[in-house]
């Protein structure tokens, strides 16, 4: 008696463990995207923003800007991350984005990341404060900036309206050869701007050298006839994002890298055109061959510039990064069995004593925002600012995460954000190039772990 009772018992509990899991398997959300894209391109006559010494407004448009979108949905949760050819967004006007984005679509401002793919060749959208480099006569077009906002708004509309099923994965490769860092070190511990390197000298070979711990640490050499300068560490690491449809046919494609956007010329007749540089290549790459929308976002650029500037130079670097992008995504594994999240916290930073102005002489803090999006084990970190290369590399190593995406200049712009050891070295970034008081770079450190500790 007591044997069958066992008996029953067992294709009871086993019934209801078989109820549970087809309940389970029927309740598991479909995840669902789109991608869409809005020119915002501006016209001709524009100010750009970007560098000092331009004395004179756009003249000519090289090629179209673009704000891009892709939007995730699981079922309970919708993000969506946006990249835009501009040199940057001020928090301002990511929230006025963002609120747009709430009203037509319903998607919280918190699951709304904003970022600039850092092109030196977009249109001036916000009077800077002392350390950005725009000309004193530079002027801002308000309809332009007006219509801006609500193109962007309108571009996640478009492909919220648009969602289909869909399948992600991440992959990751590297391209340290059209890169270094400009911030190379004397023998007495400062540093010597290097912006550009001289066409006499040779491409850097990238020595890779193991860390205890066993991540590699990428450093540029340059073969140099100033011997006694050192350069640094890059970030070679390029990390894509493949979104397809269930036929396999692909929708969108984000790409990450940290280098700064002005492959473009210091000639005259370039130095005026209007154009989203190197990353404008790299996305036609892309769409052409595997179709779809291609989001660049820009790594921790602070003090990492492309190795060769100039038209052809811009195509070669746009052309190898795209290059780079096809071969890892060929065999990128996808699901569509992935949940959805975000965060986003506020991040306090103490300004230096020097103020920029006199109406900032009272203000002793900076608060901006630091946002996370996770889509199943992928982390997308948006950090506000220029943050300096070194910065990247301690977060990737303290996270210990497999796939993490770091988008700098994301949802507003405070200068260059510099750790310690850069206040002691010089140079521009930690100097002109930044308001932000000496610890600046350990906050965003420290504040990086506890967003991404907080998603986990």
């Amino acid at each position: 008696m007591r044997k069958h009772s066992s008996i029953k018992l067992a294709l009871f509990v086993i019934f209801i463990l078989s109820i549970t899991q087809i309940h389970s398997f029927n309740t598991l959300a479909t995840l669902k995207g789109a991608c869409s894209q809005v020119n915002i391109t501006p016209p001709v006559g524009t100010w750009l923003s970007g560098y000092s010494s331009r004395d004179k407004p756009s003249d000519d448009i090289a090629d179209d800007l673009y704000a891009k979108v892709l939007v995730l949905n699981d079922g309970q949760t919708s993000i969506a991350l946006i990249s835009t050819d501009l040199l940057w967004i001020p928090l301002k006007m990511t929230n006025q984005i963002r609120k747009i984005i709430k009203e037509n679509t319903g998607i919280n401002e918190k699951n709304v990341l904003i970022c600039g793919t850092h092109t030196h060749f977009g249109p001036k959208i916000d009077r800077p404060a002392k350390m950005w480099p725009d000309a004193e006569n530079s002027r801002i077009d308000n309809a332009y900036v007006e219509t801006l906002i609500k193109k962007i708004g309108g571009a996640v509309f478009i492909a919220h309206n648009s969602l289909q099923e869909v399948k992600i994965g991440a992959a990751k490769g590297e391209i340290p050869e059209i890169i270094y860092n400009r911030r190379p070190g004397k023998k007495d511990g400062s540093v010597q701007m290097s912006y550009t390197i001289p066409e006499s000298e040779a491409l850097p070979k990238p020595i890779i050298r193991v860390e205890e711990i066993g991540r590699q640490k990428i450093t540029t050499v340059i073969p140099s006839r100033n011997s006694e300068l050192t350069f640094g560490p890059i970030d070679p690491d390029v990390w894509i994002l493949k979104v397809e449809n269930t036929d396999g046919g692909n929708i969108g494609t984000v790409v990450n890298f940290a280098c700064h956007t002005l492959a473009g010329s210091t000639h005259k007749n370039w130095f005026y055109s209007i154009s989203a540089d190197f990353p404008a290549v790299t996305a036609n790459v892309i769409e052409k061959s595997e179709g779809g929308i291609c989001l660049f976002t820009a790594g921790t650029t602070g003090n990492i510039v492309p190795i060769k500037r100039g038209k052809k130079p811009r195509f070669q670097i746009g052309k190898a990064l795209g290059g780079e992008v096809l071969r890892r995504m060929q065999f990128v594994h996808t699901t569509g069995n992935v949940t959805l999240n975000a965060i986003k916290n506020t991040i306090t930073f103490p300004l230096k004593d020097n103020p920029t102005s006199q109406k900032d002489a009272d203000k002793k803090y900076l608060t901006t925002d630091i946002q996370i999006l996770r889509i199943g084990d992928t982390y997308i970190l948006g950090l506000p600012g220029e943050i300096l290369v070194e910065i990247g590399l301690e977060i990737k190593k303290q996270a210990g995460l497999k796939n993490l995406f770091i988008i700098s200049l994301s949802n507003d712009a405070i200068g260059y954000v510099c750790h310690n050891e850069a206040y002691n070295e010089g140079g521009y970034e930690p100097t002109s190039g930044t308001t932000l008081a000496r610890g600046a770079g350990e906050i965003i450190i420290k504040e990086a772990l506890k967003i991404i500790n907080q998603i986990k």
